[in-house]
């Protein structure tokens, strides 16, 4: 299984067609996060993708610790942020054990790659302290973006993935319906929801554009009250 994660390292780097997505996403909701939760907070976060989050949050939080199933994504890391206050383990999500309990779990881009996402869900509870959260990311399908392809006739079905997802080893796709009703069946209650890049046109015409910084922070601020039409959803919930 190992193998199978590691394959999709070549989509986590500066050359991925997506790459202008991550930067944007990626930088901007651990803000997000910081804001929110102090920094004496212990934080579990799962998966190291791109490892941007987990260097601002090793940066911000005393006590962070992230789980990863790719020695080859571990390594990146370390290689690429050898200073980063982090502690590693190793192993897959649905084998993790630990005694500690944690004030902040994060499921970054996580819940689009998963066998069964639920089961993650309702597995890391335990792992909360009481009045604990877990705040989890994903990509939205009625994004506005995809929403007018599917208007124009390029994109026939919102919940289609596409070759990006694939590329990254997504299995699925979300809508704030459907993965807020995944939320409280795994015995959750949402406790806030918000966008991420509010993102109307495709990736390589929105380059083609080269906008400013202050419009993409714009875009990303407009984003926050409007999920049902970002790029990508963030919803934090605690056990119910």
């Amino acid at each position: 299984m190992t193998e199978g994660l590691d394959s999709f390292l070549d989509a986590y780097g500066d050359d991925f067609a997506y790459a202008f997505d991550n930067a944007i996403i990626l930088n901007w909701y651990p803000r997000r996060i910081m804001a929110r939760f102090p920094s004496h907070a212990h934080v579990l976060e799962l998966g190291i993708g791109h490892g941007l989050t987990c260097n601002h949050f090793a940066q911000h939080f005393e006590e962070y610790h992230v789980i990863d199933g790719s020695s080859a994504v571990i390594a990146k890391f370390r290689k690429s942020y050898p200073n980063a206050p982090i502690t590693l383990h190793e192993g897959y999500f649905e084998n993790f054990e630990t005694d500690r309990r944690f004030d902040l779990i994060v499921m970054g881009f996580v819940l689009e790659h998963v066998d069964d996402p639920a089961l993650i869900l309702r597995r890391f509870r335990q792992f909360l302290k009481p009045n604990g959260k877990v705040v989890m990311t994903v990509p939205n399908a009625e994004s506005l973006h995809r929403q007018l392809g599917q208007a124009a006739g390029l994109l026939p079905d919102l919940m289609q993935l596409g070759d990006g997802d694939r590329a990254l080893g997504h299995v699925r796709n979300f809508t704030l319906q459907t993965l807020t009703s995944m939320i409280e069946t795994a015995g959750y209650r949402v406790t806030s929801s918000e966008g991420l890049f509010l993102k109307p046109f495709t990736t390589s015409q929105l380059k083609s554009l080269s906008l400013s910084k202050p419009i993409i922070d714009a875009l990303c601020k407009i984003g926050v009250q409007h999920p049902e039409l970002s790029a990508a959803l963030m919803v934090e919930a605690e056990a119910a």
